[in-house]
């Protein structure tokens, strides 16, 4: 135990990476230091990252960076690796998770969330991860009414080609190739639709999940 959270044995060699290097320009506020049940958002992120069974997290930054700095590697030590996208303000997410691709330890998958879904539930994650020791899939999604949603289960056999992709569309474009490849997983856990964008998400959220 570290920190108050109860991890899960880590029965498969997965890490987690987390996108938080944005301008939170449509929030007004800077998303990942916001409040939400007595921590931060991207501490409930990545919390909900290792509880789920990853056994380490690779955060990407750039945006107000040391602040996001100085705060994980206090609060996690070496179960947060910190890996920077210093083009945070001309490039998009594919950028990022290219990045955090490359700086990911070695491992046999990887869940990949932004860093502004804090509340995907910890049984999401276990589903994922049985998916996987039953069917060596290449990408398992998590469905909820049958749309794809965060936190994909990605096998890192893909990492080579998620960092040279060039394609339209970031990584929805990448899956085009793959569609053969990918598993979906229903769930129930309304925690794979919140992501945190505007005023209204982030209200709408606290007063969902505030007290849970």
């Amino acid at each position: 135990m570290k920190g108050g959270r109860t991890l899960l044995p880590v029965k498969q060699n997965i890490c987690g990476l987390i996108l938080a290097a944005g301008l939170s320009s449509r929030m007004n506020e800077f998303k990942p230091l916001m409040p939400l049940r007595k921590k931060t958002l991207i501490e409930n992120a990545i919390d909900s990252v290792l509880s789920g069974g990853a056994g380490s997290a690779t955060v990407v930054i750039g945006y107000r960076g040391a602040e996001l700095e100085t705060l994980l590697r206090r609060r996690y030590g070496e179960l947060v690796q910190i890996v920077w996208n210093l083009e945070y303000d001309r490039t998009d997410m594919m950028h990022s998770i290219q990045i955090g691709c490359g700086a990911l330890p070695e491992c046999e998958a990887f869940f990949l969330l932004p860093g502004d879904m804090p509340v995907v539930r910890r049984s999401t994650f276990e589903k994922l991860l049985q998916a996987r020791r039953e069917k060596q899939s290449l990408v398992i999604f998590p469905t909820l009414k049958d749309w794809r949603k965060h936190p994909p289960l990605i096998d890192s056999g893909l990492i080579p080609e998620i960092q040279t992709f060039q394609g339209p569309g970031g990584l929805r474009g990448l899956w085009q190739w793959h569609e053969e490849s990918i598993q979906t997983v229903p769930v129930d856990d309304e925690g794979v639709w919140i992501d945190l964008d505007t005023p209204k998400d982030y209200q709408l959220c606290r007063l969902q999940y505030e007290h849970k």
